[in-house]
């Protein structure tokens, strides 16, 4: 079979499209916990190149923008393994004190930083021999953390505690611990790095603390339980899921204010924002479908079926295509981005469907 045909060969509405798509250059990287191995796509040839097996199941995946790795956490082994994305072979492992449940590079990409919740631990490994440089202790169990693009910042979530963790990167140490009261789920930096918004998912509300002051701003109620957060790429927008309400709830963080609710379909849950055109992709995980919201109009684009309990949400890099990870179908979907806008109807067309293995919760996806 040749490429061309291949490439539409997975269509599910094949008169759809107003032109023809052209192919992402890249790979996606998957991690299928079921299948303790990661599914190495060439989203060029919408293919799995292969499969490469690891010790144990993963559960997160980081990439480095420069150096040729994707680093894996294996919960279950208490350690991080690295990937080599030129000859897709195992590389350097790590053994940690405790199951990693979160991980992420740094802004500068010069550090990796982990989350070990069994120890209450807070870890800054070298990007490149993932050598353990800091153990930040944190007073309770961890929930989340953020690492601002602006200034020196983690925050750490901790919780029913009601608190939040506040840690200089470049020192390696705890500098203060700020009390918000609640049940502090997910945090977020503000872009310039001036306020963290922390929320709470007890109190249905969303926090604004003021890194400077060392107060809480204003407390946003919501209502829905925020248990979802996605920026819109320029950070001028927070989009907000979860349990209470089947709708994105959009707050300005620079208003810091509740601005339009929107209609997203049953069961909204993770989410993925594309810069051009502005779309939000939103997971129905209980329906097997994702509804495209138009920014800009706060309008639904479409709602596109895709596999069984979508669970994950990405964009390409060069902004072609969303990536959706199916965990109960082990199916990978693929929407073309560019035309959905040139539909008339709201039933958007897949654009094909990739077999990746069982149960995959994560991705992340490299340009060539």
């Amino acid at each position: 079979m040749n490429r061309r045909r291949f490439l539409y060969s997975g269509l599910a509405v094949a008169g759809c499209a107003r032109r023809r798509a052209e192919a992402p250059a890249g790979t996606a990287y998957v991690a299928n916990r079921a299948g303790k191995a990661v599914a190495a796509v060439d989203l060029g040839a919408l293919a799995v190149v292969r499969h490469i097996a690891l010790p144990a199941e993963p559960e997160a995946l980081a990439s480095h923008r420069s150096r040729p790795s994707v680093v894996i956490s294996l919960p279950g082994a208490a350690s991080l393994v690295e990937l080599n994305t030129e000859t897709l072979e195992l590389g350097q492992r790590v053994k940690l004190p405790s199951a990693v449940s979160k991980l992420r590079y740094a802004p500068d990409g010069a550090s990796l930083w982990v989350l070990t919740p069994e120890t209450r631990q807070l870890l800054r490994l070298a990007a490149d021999s993932l050598k353990v440089e800091a153990r930040i202790a944190l007073p309770e169990t961890p929930v989340d953390f953020d690492l601002s693009i602006e200034e020196d910042w983690a925050a750490v979530s901790l919780g029913a505690s009601g608190k939040v963790a506040l840690i200089r990167r470049s020192a390696g140490k705890l500098d203060r611990v700020a009390t918000l009261d609640g049940d502090v789920g997910q945090v977020r930096f503000r872009k310039d790095a001036r306020w963290l918004m922390a929320a709470d998912r007890a109190g249905r509300a969303m926090v604004f603390y003021h890194m400077g002051t060392h107060g809480v701003g204003v407390r946003v109620p919501l209502h829905l339980r925020p248990d979802h957060l996605c920026f819109k790429p320029d950070g001028g927008q927070l989009f907000i899921t979860g349990e209470g309400l089947d709708a994105v709830v959009t707050l300005y963080p620079y208003q810091t204010e509740v601005g339009s609710t929107m209609l997203a379909g049953r069961t909204p849950s993770v989410m993925a924002a594309s810069v051009f055109p502005s779309y939000l992709f939103v997971a129905n995980t209980t329906a097997g479908a994702v509804t495209i919201l138009n920014v800009a109009t706060q309008k639904v684009m479409g709602v596109v079926q895709v596999g069984r309990q979508p669970g994950f949400l990405s964009i390409t890099p060069n902004q072609e295509y969303a990536l959706v990870l199916n965990r109960e179908s082990g199916d990978m979907s693929v929407l073309h981005i560019p035309t959905l806008s040139a539909r008339r109807t709201k039933a958007a067309g897949l654009f094909t469907q990739v077999p990746v293995g069982s149960e995959p919760v994560a991705a992340v996806v490299r340009e060539l």
